[in-house]
């Protein structure tokens, strides 16, 4: 499959949730979380094509990363709060809405 192809699949599956759908994610540690500074789909074409160059900089950037305990907390007390998600097999991408 193309990055094009592999982009548009993705583009289909973006989605929003609350964080009270993604606590199960979260406890089998499925959650990555993306900053705002990224695009989501790029994020989920690099991890969905494996380019570990790509990820392995976002990572040492904290572009992205497991979500803290210190943001688990804030989101389980605040269940509503609203996420653009994207789940790359056998992750869940999340970015926080504003």
């Amino acid at each position: 499959m193309s990055n094009q192809d592999l982009r548009m699949q993705l583009q289909e599956n973006l989605d929003e949730a609350e964080w009270d759908w993604l606590i199960p994610h979260a406890k089998r540690d499925a959650i990555i979380v993306v900053t705002p500074v990224l695009d989501l789909i790029e994020v989920g074409v690099a991890v969905a094509s494996d380019n570990t160059a790509k990820v392995g900089v976002w990572i040492s950037e904290a572009l992205i990363a497991k979500p803290s305990a210190e943001q688990m907390g804030k989101w389980n007390s605040y269940r509503t709060k609203r996420f653009d998600t994207l789940i790359v097999q056998p992750y869940v991408l999340i970015q926080e809405k504003p």
